[in-house]
């Protein structure tokens, strides 16, 4: 079993929220595995449908519970957010702690649940990160169909495409029809692979608008949407001194590039090396450890990026209070050469106090001018300041 980064409080309430398929059940089954928790799994048809109609039950369920019993377990919260009034009360008057998951916080945040106002920790699981799999499956394999568990764990490149192509359906058919979150689901569907084809570009909600025919503040709706059911986040550009040169719209970036290929259809085709497309997908790659491991280290950081008007573009900004910035090019190069950095040393001397990184797939780590340039784990585990694994 794979060892995962995640760890959460032993002494208080938490929420466990994570894109389905990337092993929150398996990590909680892990977690409690010596204590036995009352476990309530909406998943089940006819759990869910009992706790709907009645939500007192928890009550009850909990009230008969052995006294040796400390956890309660709720899979899926989101599919009956009214229960997490009781959940309070519970942690309020009976001291009962709770393991929360779900797969989407839109309706706890939109409904009349409150995330239990900080009584619960939040977490975040995500699926795996290099610090993780410990190079069992190569980059190339991460980079062509993304690391959720279960797809890595597949044997032929069949099934993963399968895999990939029904998680996408899934997610349409549970997350978007069943909880009744867009009202005409045709033109969502229509989103989707727009929404991947633009996966790491600055948005422009108004192409996209064109695109599939809906207006602008339906796109924008959308992408609310795509961020509440943990489908992927926006990385907003950096503000600095010099922000009056800078691109004020954010980017969008999916959860995992192998859902990216999924949607935009591009399973079969074979990653070349030395194009662009190769280059993005590292790109993705590289941006979503520096996401997961900030969440899973609980890092002060904030991620951002820099794109100048006349184009001068720094892919990752790392930025901590009281602390410089750090500006990272990242390249898919396996050679690193003075010329490939030469944007990003300018930069880096408009933003005094700066550090610059390049990180790419060149073995041998070098200094050129004020830029580190290193294998990319390396340099993450460097900019993040990781524990040794």
């Amino acid at each position: 079993m794979i060892q995962r980064l995640l760890t959460t409080s032993n002494n208080n309430s938490f929420f466990l929220f994570g894109p389905r398929g990337t092993g929150k059940t398996t990590w909680l089954k892990d977690r409690f595995a010596k204590e036995a928790p009352l476990w309530i799994d909406l998943l089940d048809k006819d759990v869910e449908e009992k706790l709907l109609l009645d939500p007192s039950r928890l009550a009850q369920e909990i009230a008969a519970m052995k006294s040796s019993k400390e956890w309660v377990v709720i899979d899926e919260i989101q599919k009956a957010p009214k229960l997490l009034d009781l959940v309070h009360k519970q942690i309020e008057e009976n001291n009962i702690k709770f393991a929360l998951t779900g797969s989407s916080a839109r309706k706890l945040k939109r409904g009349a649940a409150n995330l239990l106002a900080g009584r619960a920790f939040l977490n975040y699981l995500h699926p795996l990160t290099f610090r993780e799999t410990q190079n069992t499956w190569p980059l190339e394999d991460i980079m062509r169909w993304g690391s959720l568990p279960k797809v890595l764990n597949l044997s032929s490149q069949e099934e993963k495409k399968h895999f990939l192509k029904t998680y996408t359906q899934v997610y349409l058919s549970e997350e978007i029809v069943a909880e009744q979150l867009v009202r005409n689901l045709t033109p969502f569907r229509r989103f989707l692979p727009v929404a991947a084809q633009g996966n790491g570009q600055i948005l422009n909600y108004a192409n996209v608008s064109r695109d599939i025919g809906v207006d602008i503040k339906t796109v924008e709706a959308y992408y609310e949407i795509l961020e509440d059911t943990l489908m992927g986040f926006r990385l907003y550009p950096y503000l600095s001194s010099f922000r009056k040169r800078l691109s004020h719209k954010p980017k969008f970036y999916f959860f995992d590039p192998g859902i990216v290929r999924a949607l935009t259809r591009s399973l079969d085709i074979p990653l070349q090396p030395r194009t662009s497309g190769y280059g993005d997908i590292f790109e993705h790659v590289v941006i979503l450890e520096f996401y997961r491991l900030s969440s899973y280290f609980r890092s002060d950081y904030e991620l951002a990026f820099i794109k100048t008007k006349d184009d001068a573009e720094v892919d990752l900004v790392i930025d901590k209070p009281s602390h410089p910035p750090i500006l990272i090019e990242i390249k898919s190069k396996t050679m690193i050469q003075e010329k490939d950095i030469s944007s990003l040393q300018r930069l880096a001397r408009d933003i005094k106090g700066s550090r610059a990184y390049c990180l790419s797939q060149d073995p041998s780590p070098q200094i050129i001018g004020t830029v580190s340039c290193l294998p990319w784990e390396k340099g993450i585990c460097e900019i993040l300041e990781l524990p040794s694994s």
